[in-house]
């Protein structure tokens, strides 16, 4: 059944942990939201969203989405990610259910990015196993393996938002930049900037002296990137002078290579040192013991997955993700959704003392019909529109109309759209806004 809201967006849960600022930002926005204290449980996140009739859930990296979490949360339309990966959520189950996700691709973006510049320099000067020997009172002087990170080539795997800004802060350094990128219109940037565009990962690996990643656990097609970089690692720096300084980072995602596969290419000496602050497993947070898989190495120098954990970035984050629910919720307008990223979908200037009809629907013949249609029976008008196909199966489609439909007009929307379809769950959810002409 399709899911239909005739108001804006009222109720979100909150888990995770994201800023506390957020609260008063999605208030400020109309919207009531209840934190929960503990990281929970799938049945203990279901609970909390039944109890609360949560329309929105804001959330972090760990805590899953999963298909019995949607399917047990009929007041769910949207999933809110205060970070950029959107792995933790099962989307095809979302996109099943109409339930939009959104992701935030800039807001911790430059915190990455210091934290990656800095940990090309430290490892090239070797500073983290330097301040260890001071701190046993070993004095040791020597320039051996210490390195200027001007003229040394990077080599970043993945082109987005926080690849470009490492990319631009390593040339400003004097870097040489290469990178590897499947999407198109990356790579067309990355060739626009001036950086030297890789086919293969191997090659990228063979010809830098640092690789630094920055792609997600899936990639945009949704295939699984576990274990993409394990054949590779030993490949860094093969092809640079025999003074390279050999260096690999991964603030992305831990499952990108295997525990197992960097330790032997550090141990091996095929890569001289690593800086990760990713895991294959990461404990929940408040959980108890954590094994470090890297604990026994000292030439890589390991964090916890506070790549984005600055001060400034967290607030930052915040305000972001509650302007894109509070657009979400009061007139239909949609960003930073991660069925289709850069997307940006809105019909503001028209709807001004209008209706907004927000419909989320399948991508099947008929069903874009289905929605004019009815607009054209309930004998109200079409003021402006906007739509979009999501490569998820599922499109978005905005219309503001002169009047609001009543509910019956909407269940007679859903129905003629599955006739039209041949497709039961053509409608996925249907929002309904009613915006004032001033205000807000």
């Amino acid at each position: 059944m399709a899911r239909i809201l005739m108001e804006p967006i009222a109720r979100a849960l909150v888990v995770e942990s994201p800023d506390p600022t957020l609260d008063a930002h999605l208030a400020a926005a109309g919207i009531h939201a209840v934190r929960m204290d503990d990281v929970p449980s799938e049945a203990a996140l279901i609970a909390a969203m039944q109890k609360h009739r949560a329309q929105l859930l804001f959330k972090r990296s760990r805590v899953p989405v999963s298909r019995a979490v949607v399917e047990a949360c009929p007041d769910l339309y949207a999933v809110q990610l205060c970070c950029i990966g959107d792995d933790s959520v099962d989307k095809p189950a979302c996109a099943d259910h109409g339930v939009l996700v959104f992701n935030d691709p800039v807001s911790n973006g430059r915190s990455v990015v210091e934290m990656a510049i800095a940990h090309m320099i430290a490892l090239s000067r070797r500073l983290y196993e330097t301040d260890a020997d001071m701190h046993q009172h070993r004095w040791d002087k020597s320039s051996a393996g210490r390195y200027e990170v001007l003229g040394k080539r990077l080599g970043i795997v993945g082109l987005g938002n926080i690849g470009r800004q490492v990319a631009r802060l390593a040339a400003q350094l004097g870097m040489e930049v290469g990178f590897y990128d499947t999407r198109q219109v990356a790579q067309e940037v990355g060739v626009e900037l001036g950086f030297q565009r890789y086919g293969q990962l191997t090659d990228l690996f063979r010809q830098s002296d640092i690789v630094s990643i920055h792609i997600s656990a899936f990639d945009p097609w949704g295939r699984d990137n576990a274990g993409l970089l394990d054949p590779h690692l030993t490949d860094l720096g093969a092809d640079r002078p025999v003074t390279s300084p050999r260096l690999f980072l991964n603030l992305a995602r831990g499952n990108l290579h295997s525990a197992e596969a960097l330790l032997s290419a550090v141990q091996s000496g095929k890569i001289a040192r690593a800086a990760v602050d990713v895991y294959p497993d990461e404990p929940r947070p408040g959980a108890g013991a954590w094994i470090n898989p890297y604990a026994s190495e000292p030439r890589i120098a390991c964090t916890p997955h506070v790549g984005a954990a600055t001060e400034e970035a967290q607030p930052r984050i915040a305000r972001r993700v509650a302007t894109t629910m509070a657009d979400f919720s009061r007139f239909g307008s949609v960003r930073d959704c991660v069925y289709g990223p850069q997307t940006s979908l809105s019909v503001l200037d028209e709807a001004r003392g209008h209706a907004v009809l927000a419909v989320v629907h399948s991508v099947s013949r008929g069903t874009k019909k289905a929605v004019d249609d009815a607009i054209y029976e309930a004998e109200a008008s079409n003021l402006g529109s906007a739509h979009r196909d999501f490569d998820i199966g599922l499109a978005y489609d905005l219309a503001v109309i002169d009047r609001p439909l009543h509910r019956e007009e909407l269940e007679r929307l859903v129905t003629r759209a599955a006739d039209l379809a041949k497709d039961p769950h053509a409608i996925r959810a249907i929002r309904q806004i009613v915006v004032p002409a001033t205000g807000w």
